[in-house]
């Protein structure tokens, strides 16, 4: 448990400035490489397969790495951890246009995972406690000014793809300005230390059980997320044939949603609970997925897609935030979280693949509507002692993990 200071109301909300400022600089980062990718892949000169086993790299070494961000953020305090984290996060940007090779690309993105992993641990627990002790949820608005840093990132990406520039100098000037947009943010977070006598986290180990379960929530979120993210242009385009650009408005329609959902989700959550949110909000994934897998027309295809992205846009956040308080180690519990589902991110694309080669990708989507209606039966998991995550909140004089 983090040492208790108390701060004043002020200082509380220049922190939840700063931390959601870091969370858009985490997602740009995220946003200027995924433009550039066929790019690197012309310059590292690979082919589609190879491409594909490098891109697990990123999940592999974040999956590895985030563990040690509870240690770190334990010895130097949460301040620190972060600066230095988010600094080797959007540093590691340069790295993957450099590679000369699969290999070079694959140790690059290995690193470039890594980094992005840590410091996705220590902002979210930053994050977590601000929340704990404004009283109020914040969490689903942070991730939705990740999401808005991703699309400033691609819309950059966009333009430099455009002008034919080469991604080296591109990674090189958005990383330098990154990483000083980071550093100035850094400083207006709530500097936590640990109490004296709390035992350091270990550098590794396996996930506690309470993340285990709340990660079971958080899985079934991010793969209705990836499966529509990646796959829901295709599926418009071979199931119900429509055109390129109608089938590529199915991903922005996903996309928008998720955003605006997270901006105005804490509204909602402050209202009715965690618990209840996430519930509502898998019924309407649910209806999605099932508008997906029974549409004779493209719009409701589109509309079955937009509210998935409306019923899982909270989960995410929701789960973080659960897991910060589900016992005396937050960062440990956020960061088994975090692997659960980054694994969830890594396999959905790829199995939504392989079954719908089995089978069809209608068969792939009515997968993904019963993840869907996980959510509902298992949204209580978000309740801890009894309480919802809102309510968890506002309890205590401090705003302490608890």
């Amino acid at each position: 448990m983090a040492a208790q200071t108390v701060f004043s109301t002020e200082r509380l909300r220049r922190a939840r400035f700063a931390v959601a400022a870091v969370f858009c600089v985490h997602g740009a980062v995220t946003g200027s490489f995924a433009t550039r990718i066929p790019w690197i892949q012309d310059h590292a000169g690979v082919s589609a397969g190879q491409l594909g086993l490098a891109l697990a790299f990123p999940a592999i070494g974040a999956s590895l790495a985030m563990p040690v961000a509870g240690a770190i953020s334990h010895r130097f305090g949460a301040r620190t951890a972060l600066r230095g984290l988010l600094t080797l996060w959007t540093l590691s940007l340069i790295l993957p246009s450099l590679a000369p090779n699969v290999y070079g690309l694959c140790a690059a993105l290995f690193v470039y995972g890594a980094t992005a992993g840590m410091s996705d641990v220590a902002m979210n627990a930053l994050g977590v406690e601000t929340e704990n002790r404004l009283g109020r949820s914040i969490m689903s608005s942070l991730h939705g000014m990740w999401s808005a840093g991703a699309l400033i990132g691609s819309a950059a990406g966009t333009v430099a793809a455009h002008l034919g520039g080469d991604a080296r100098l591109h990674h090189l000037i958005a990383a330098l300005v990154l990483t000083a947009t980071g550093l100035v943010c850094c400083q207006g977070v709530l500097d936590l230390q640990s109490a004296p006598e709390e035992e350091a986290p270990p550098r590794f180990s396996l996930p506690p059980k309470s993340a285990l379960v709340i990660g079971a929530i958080g899985f079934c979120g991010v793969f209705a997320e990836g499966a529509s993210l990646d796959w829901s242009a295709v599926y418009l385009k071979d199931e119900l044939g429509t055109s390129a650009g109608l089938a590529a408005a199915s991903t922005t329609a996903f996309a928008l949603t998720m955003a605006v959902a997270r901006l105005v989700g804490d509204r909602v959550v402050d209202r009715f609970g965690a618990v209840r949110t996430v519930r509502v909000g898998g019924v309407a994934a649910t209806l999605g997925g099932l508008l997906v897998v029974f549409a004779s027309h493209a719009a409701l295809a589109l509309a079955g897609f937009g509210l998935i992205g409306l019923g899982v846009a909270v989960v995410v956040p929701l789960a973080f935030a659960a897991a910060g308080r589900s016992g005396p180690n937050p960062s440990q519990a956020i960061a088994g979280v975090a692997t659960i589902t980054y694994t969830s991110g890594l396999i959905a694309p790829s199995a939504i693949g392989g079954i719908a080669d089995a089978t069809s990708l209608v068969f792939s989507f009515g997968l993904v509507t019963l993840l869907a209606f996980g959510l509902v039966l298992g949204a209580g998991v978000l309740r801890p002692g009894g309480r919802s995550t809102a309510g968890a909140a506002k309890a205590g004089p401090s705003g302490g993990v608890r």
